[in-house]
């Protein structure tokens, strides 16, 4: 089995061609894409010039023309599927308009030319920095005419850089599931005194709302506690949350059996056969 990337997936997908009978559509992964912000430095401190980033990215639009629906747009923190995940959740859309209104009600004017320096920092080598990530910085530049630099770093380096919270910005990574509970999104990813909280997000009513949702028991409560959590962190615009990823088509010989295509990625081994 394999999975289908965007160079053939227009080929894989033509029924005439001889392994489209193999083809099949995966459910997102409990994984999510996103851009980081480390909100104790310039320019990110401030809230409305992060909200402005988020609505200045045309997210549909790149998932349809630029990868192909290979992956879907997120608005949120928790994919769809997972526990705690909430249908009703808006985020921050595409609004050109409000972006730039945003934008000027933001200090981002008042800052000096070296505090107004975006540099997002990705792993890498000098290779691409993925095609989507390239729309989303041009889109940037044309909406709110904003110039981001690329700094590509070794992949260990960059962990080590990483988990010190010394990068201004970040791309080129997700977060995966550990285990199917909202606590591991949006409290590991986003509490004051996480270790994996990567931008350094700061917020007192959240901390005191993850706090409260560790230990409550009634579930349905805990779970409203998680769904204001996120909501306060989407509308903070902690992230620019890019994509719920995960391979969506995948190739499977058909003497392989009772593969399961699953959101935790790790297949259930027990349930497949092999066949003649």
């Amino acid at each position: 089995l394999t999975g289908v990337g965007l160079y053939d997936l227009e080929r894989v997908l033509d029924p005439n061609e001889e392994t489209n009978k193999h083809l099949v559509v995966a459910p997102p992964s409990f994984s999510v894409s996103y851009i980081g912000f480390n909100a104790s430095e310039h320019p990110f401190k401030d809230s409305k010039f992060r909200q402005a980033l988020n609505h200045a990215v045309d997210k549909g639009l790149i998932a349809t023309e630029v990868m192909s629906d290979l992956i879907e747009p997120a608005y949120g923190i928790l994919p769809p599927g997972f526990p705690g995940y909430n249908p009703d959740l808006q985020g921050l859309r595409y609004d050109p308009e409000l972006a730039q209104r945003l934008l000027d009600e933001s200090y981002y004017d008042d800052l000096s030319d070296a505090d107004k320096r975006i540099v997002i920092t990705v792993p890498g080598s000098g290779g691409t920095i993925g095609l989507d990530l390239e729309v989303v910085i041009e889109m940037w530049r044309q909406v709110l005419g904003i110039e981001v630099e690329i700094e590509q770093v070794e992949w260990a380096t960059y962990l080590e850089d990483l988990n010190q919270n010394r990068f201004q910005a970040f791309a080129g990574l997700g977060w995966q599931a550990d285990y199917p509970d909202p606590q591991d999104f949006l409290d590991i990813l986003f509490h004051s005194e996480s270790s994996i909280n990567h931008g350094s997000y700061s917020n007192s009513e959240l901390d005191s709302i993850l706090e409260k949702a560790r230990i409550e028991q009634n579930i349905q409560e805990r779970i409203e506690l998680y769904q204001y959590a996120e909501e306060l962190i989407v509308q903070d615009a902690a992230w620019v949350p890019l994509w719920y990823t995960g391979d969506r088509y995948a190739l499977i010989k058909p003497h392989v059996r009772d593969y399961a295509m699953t959101p935790m990625i790790v297949p259930k081994m027990k349930e497949i056969y092999i066949v003649d």
